[in-house]
């Protein structure tokens, strides 16, 4: 019994050594974190006081001076185009000067012709096929008509 409570009792120590080797070490890592806090000193608190009131300082007019340059880079690329759009109408304004691009341009726009020349208008194919197609609707009962339009929205949301 006695062989037994020894080994108990040496068992207990081990433990309780164990223990106040941990503490130990927590301690120690405990006065070192303390003696890294502790390394702040007044004169960097300042400095990192002045360099954010800088930084706060300073914050607000940078965003204003880039958002004039934006400003001012946009105003410069309207004024090209306004330029370029004053190039293309002298242009315009030169070409309507000279007298047989205007006989062109009135005969084209208004269809005008010469006397003594015929004038012919030109249908669009498609127009004409879509303008029968019309037609072959008017020709049935307004009900048929408005049943193929429930069938064709129908189909359009599949």
């Amino acid at each position: 019994m006695a062989v037994k409570d020894r080994d108990r009792f040496s068992t207990a120590t081990r433990i309780r050594v164990l223990g106040e080797q941990t503490a130990a070490r927590v301690y120690r890592s405990q006065t070192k974190r303390q003696a890294r806090r502790s390394r702040l000193t007044g004169r960097a608190a300042l400095l990192a006081l002045v360099m954010c009131s800088l930084i706060v300082a300073l914050a607000y007019p940078m965003r204003e001076y880039v958002s004039q340059r934006a400003e001012v880079d946009d105003l410069q690329r309207e004024q090209r185009q306004a330029r370029q759009r004053v190039e293309r109408l002298r242009d315009q304004k030169a070409r309507w000067q000279d007298d047989a691009y205007a006989e062109q341009q009135i005969r084209k726009r208004l269809h005008y012709v010469m006397p003594g020349e015929t004038g012919f208008i030109v249908v669009d194919p498609h127009a004409a096929r879509q303008s029968r197609a019309d037609l072959g609707a008017a020709d049935r009962p307004w009900y048929s008509n408005v049943w193929d339009g429930v069938d064709k929205a129908d189909a359009s949301d599949q």
